[in-house]
């Protein structure tokens, strides 16, 4: 009995997802396990293997185009099987191409013009020849600088988009009047490029709004000499097994900051809040359409080259979009480093459902008083944005301060 493909929901946020790669076409037979095609979810891009086998016999969507979860993609059954029925009752909403917006929006424009004479909304466009050069002016600015015999085509319009209006027409005049030249309009073209919201994107945009706007943020900044830091990475790397960032022991301080207060590695449920007992560290990872966040699961736990291994392996696989929607769930406080890029500081919006997020500047050198002398020492501004509904201004301050004594002398955190 033929039956209908229906994309799965592959992520517990997908609402929609986008074909990558189409991978079976009309007339193949699949079995189970086969991949049917690349799917870009709110997460990541993944295979959508089949649970069923049969023969494919027809297919509804392509690659590039965007299905809610439980849409059709296609129907597989018996060779010869009618499959009208099923194509009928079942088949995905069809897609409405934007040329096929812009004109029903053309269309609406144009009636709105012809039912308002006011100057307000309504207007013309003066052709001076060229298709690709036109002046929109209101009626009656076009009607009273026919009149007077005003160019229209020299003038600038200060109204919406560059529309001539009654006062630029007046302005004409008073310049003609008084012996002068109009203003000239530079030939040019005003162009842009548009490109479609990806589900990664489209996700990225509702989280952050959702927490930007739901959750009341403060914002707390130390600075932080990173002398011994620097020396100690040097040191550590000559006999780590794999190499340390400074990004790393920042998210050791971190974790072995949380352990001493909990409060920060908390979550605001509504009519609770959550203190994790565990330590897990959200890693933002910029990749082309935004940020994806990494988990490193009880980070606390884990030594220096344990970190360094785990967050390269996740920084590897979210920019080639091979990780997986679980390696990215789970995280009680994260960290946005942009120092490698040179800011020297940020603030950054909270990661639900942590409480807080760590903004991370760069390191730069400075010159400081000490023991009576001019020194050149090196330091780094980071920024915790914390939601007061569920950390207090006191609370931020002493992780802060925590977290700042055990960056200074990295050897407490080897204890």
């Amino acid at each position: 009995m033929a039956q209908v493909l229906k994309l799965p929901r592959m992520s517990d946020t997908m609402e929609e997802g986008v074909i990558a790669n189409m991978k079976i076409k009309v007339g193949d037979v699949i079995k189970p396990g086969d991949v049917i095609a690349e799917v870009e979810t709110d997460k990541a891009t993944m295979e959508w293997e089949s649970f069923v086998g049969g023969k494919v016999l027809h297919v509804t969507a392509k690659s590039g185009d965007t299905i809610p979860v439980e849409g059709m993609v296609a129907i597989i059954g018996k060779e010869g099987e009618d499959f009208q029925a099923l194509l009928t009752g079942a088949a995905a909403k069809p897609t409405v191409s934007v040329d096929k917006i812009v004109e029903k929006i053309d269309a609406t424009s144009d009636v709105a013009t012809l039912a308002s004479n006011s100057e307000n909304v309504a207007s013309s466009v003066v052709s001076n020849g060229n298709a690709d050069m036109r002046v929109k002016a209101s009626p009656l600015a076009k009607s009273i600088a026919k009149e007077n015999g005003i160019d229209i085509n020299t003038l600038h319009g200060s109204g919406e988009e560059g529309r001539i209006v009654r006062k630029d027409i007046e302005a004409a005049l008073q310049n003609k009047s008084n012996g002068k030249t109009t203003s000239v309009s530079i030939p040019g073209q005003e162009s842009y490029t548009e490109i479609a919201v990806s589900q990664m994107r489209k996700t990225i945009a509702k989280r952050l709004a959702e927490s930007k706007f739901g959750a009341p943020h403060f914002y707390l900044t130390m600075e932080i000499n990173m002398d011994e830091a620097m020396n100690s990475r040097e040191a550590i790397n000559v006999v780590s097994p794999v190499k340390v960032s400074f990004n790393d022991i920042i998210i050791k301080a971190c974790a072995m900051s949380l352990r001493q207060h909990p409060a920060i590695n908390s979550s605001w449920l509504g009519d609770k809040i959550r203190f994790n007992n565990h330590i897990h560290i959200g890693m933002a990872v910029a990749v082309e359409e935004g940020l994806l966040v990494p988990v490193i699961k009880f980070a606390d736990q884990m030594s220096l080259s344990q970190i360094a291994t785990s967050s390269k392996e996740f920084a590897e696989k979210a920019k080639s979009k091979k990780i997986q929607p679980q390696e990215m769930q789970g995280n009680t406080f994260t960290i946005s480093n942009l120092g490698m890029m040179g800011i020297e500081e940020f603030t950054a919006i909270i990661n639900p459902p942590d409480a807080c997020i760590l903004a991370v500047g760069g390191i730069k050198k400075v010159l400081q008083l000490k023991n009576g002398s001019v020194v050149e020492t090196n330091v780094m501004k980071v920024t915790l944005s914390c939601d007061h509904r569920v950390v207090d201004g006191m609370k931020g301050a002493l992780f802060l301060q925590t977290l700042k004594s055990l960056i200074e002398n990295p050897v407490r955190m080897l204890v």
